[in-house]
């Protein structure tokens, strides 16, 4: 899934751009696969408990993260019974200048940014919103897409 997202369509995003706003454009973008049903789970110790959950917030960078490739895992929710399972974000293209520190702490900040739960959700707001308009989309619209859509980026 890296790969595809990597090889196919990141150049199809910045010929998008190339296209629409000619050679000299060339905007600074990072692209993130975000995965939230893995198997990873963290813990933290606790002198009061032994093993817990660790608080929102926290970010895995290293150790059980693979090397060459640019991931981490983060804890963006708190639960309130069972083992709090983080979500492994990929960067799979990054042209931007953030310093992993940076989107690491972006990557959280938007976890608050879902206006329709009062608290964090597992994944940034745009991925929530975008899994919810893909299944407003699915079943609402009964239709195969246009075929001039075949060979393009499209998202729905």
């Amino acid at each position: 899934m890296m790969h595809t997202v990597a090889q196919y369509e990141v150049p199809q995003m910045t010929s998008c751009f190339t296209d629409l706003f000619g050679e000299s454009y060339q905007p600074k973008m990072a692209v993130v696969v975000v995965q939230k049903r893995i198997s990873t789970r963290i813990f933290c110790r606790s002198p009061r408990t032994g093993l817990e959950n660790p608080p929102p917030g926290t970010v895995v960078d290293h150790t059980i993260t693979r090397r060459g490739i640019y991931d981490f895992f983060l804890v963006s929710q708190k639960v309130r019974q069972g083992t709090v399972t983080p979500t492994h974000y990929t960067v799979v293209h990054d042209s931007s200048t953030l310093k992993p520190d940076h989107m690491q702490r972006m990557a959280y900040k938007m976890t608050h940014m879902y206006y329709n739960w009062p608290g964090t959700i597992r994944v940034p707001a745009p991925c929530q919103y975008a899994h919810k308009l893909a299944f407003l989309v699915g079943q609402s619209l009964h239709k195969d897409p246009a075929l001039e859509l075949a060979d393009r980026l499209f998202f729905l």
